[in-house]
């Protein structure tokens, strides 16, 4: 079991908390559209969409790549940053996808100059939003694995409240989707922490055309 201050604690909860100012809020990641083409219908197909994106894109992709980043970091690999910033982005199949990390990553870099984290020592270069996450837990020397899991339940709580923007969800409803979702965190980080770099990458051609037709959705709630 590994060991976490207090201060690890806070830090971590700071950083994955759905009130950082990243924008992360603004971006349904195609939920949106599928959702709009009633491929999901109820608190049921949002669970098994969000399930199946955790497993098989986030636990496969993000969470590998923030590994390398963090190590990256930690022992001032910059050539390593540059690589692996740039194989996120390599990684977002659509325009959409692209744009929400370059966006997000801008404004959690924005914020950690603002409370003097990347004071003389982050890269010159644009990070991407997994590059930028993996400095500040970098920064604050907090444990990998622990900042995997944070990572994952930011994302899924962003996921999970875009959900009940779009159906008719109440709170309880979305509670009982994270409640049954938060079980797969644990094997998902575990998964991506044996992940060779060969490995890193998804295949979700749905995920894929849901973000790219939300691109030219007529009406859309969240940014594209």
């Amino acid at each position: 079991m590994n060991a976490l201050s207090d201060l690890g604690l806070l830090r971590i909860l700071q950083l994955s908390s759905s009130a950082l100012p990243v924008g992360g809020y603004s971006f349904s990641q195609g939920l949106e559209f599928a959702i709009e083409k009633h491929w999901l219908r109820n608190s049921s197909d949002v669970r098994d969409w969000i399930a199946t994106v955790l497993e098989h894109a986030i636990a496969k992709t993000d969470l590998p790549l923030l590994i390398r980043l963090v190590e990256a970091f930690k022992t001032h690999d910059f050539k390593g940053v540059r690589y692996w910033n740039l194989h996120v982005l390599a990684c977002r199949e659509t325009l959409e996808l692209r744009e929400a990390e370059i966006a997000t990553g801008k404004a959690l870099v924005k914020l950690l100059k603002g409370i003097k984290v990347c004071q003389g020592t982050a890269p010159k270069e644009s990070l991407t939003f997994v590059a930028a996450y993996a400095f500040a837990v970098s920064f604050w020397k907090i444990d990998v694995r622990v900042a995997c899991h944070g990572f994952v339940w930011s994302w899924m709580e962003n996921q999970v409240a875009a959900a009940t923007k779009l159906l008719p969800l109440g709170q309880s409803a979305a509670q009982r989707i994270l409640d049954d979702l938060i079980g797969m965190i644990p094997g998902a980080v575990s998964a991506s922490q044996s992940a060779s770099d060969a490995e890193i990458g998804s295949s979700l051609p749905g995920l894929a055309m849901a973000s790219a037709l939300h691109e030219t959705q007529y009406t859309r709630l969240f940014r594209s």
